[in-house]
């Protein structure tokens, strides 16, 4: 999901707006100007535990989305299904004047993190935020990242614990390796994850993968 957003941001126009400045906000098509109707709500396969997902939205509409996602889960009371909203930023080091300036900027411009129980009630909330264009993933249905693309993202994962060691034989159970199976290769508990070895056209190569998305064998 990672390498699809990050191929999604560069298909764009690069984007290098300060992530708290309201200028250079590229308006929304004719349609969002007057009151969007309400996007016919699909029916979703629900979460039984919240997740994050990606949402894309028109560029320099990403602090919006935000606050009126946020603002939506307050009036609506949505604490217990929706539990964060986020807009990834970075430290970019700019040099103005000769001056050296340290500065955030937005990791993927025109994309929210959304950290949720995805049921019919909160896939609605966010389709109809003004100046969202949907979930990325395959046509009306959201894919939450992985424990890996989490940490990639940015986004504060809880330490998991889990009983494996170098040697181990297990199963991929969640994001784009899932149902791969191998040996671990090695652990790094800061980053979270462990190395196996899969087969990519034919040739061995070794990636990382989360705790949370692997299973003992």
């Amino acid at each position: 999901m990672a390498d699809i957003l990050e191929n999604e941001v560069k298909a764009e126009s690069a984007e290098t707006e300060d992530a708290t400045s309201t200028e250079n906000v590229t308006p929304a098509p004719a349609e969002e100007t007057a009151v969007r109707p309400p996007i016919k709500s699909v029916k979703q396969k629900a979460d039984t535990e919240p997740k994050w997902y990606v949402v894309h939205t028109y560029s320099g509409y990403e602090n919006k989305v935000k606050a009126d996602i946020e603002k939506t889960i307050e009036n609506r009371k949505l604490q217990d299904m929706m539990f964060e909203v986020m807009v990834p930023l970075q430290d970019v080091v700019e040099m103005k004047n000769g001056v050296r300036k340290v500065v955030s900027k937005k990791m993927f411009p025109g994309y929210v993190l959304v950290h949720m129980i995805k049921n019919d009630v909160t896939w609605y909330v966010v389709r109809n935020t003004r100046g969202v264009t949907g979930f990325v993933g395959p046509g009306s249905e959201p894919v939450p990242l992985t424990q890996t693309e989490m940490v990639k993202l940015g986004v504060k994962v809880d330490n998991i614990q889990i009983d494996v060691e170098v040697g181990d034989y297990i199963r991929v159970i969640a994001g784009a390796w899932e149902g791969t199976e191998g040996t671990i290769k090695g652990i790094n508990p800061a980053k979270q994850v462990v190395t196996i070895d899969v087969d990519i056209f034919g040739r061995s190569t070794s990636v990382e993968i989360g705790l949370g998305d692997i299973q003992k064998m």
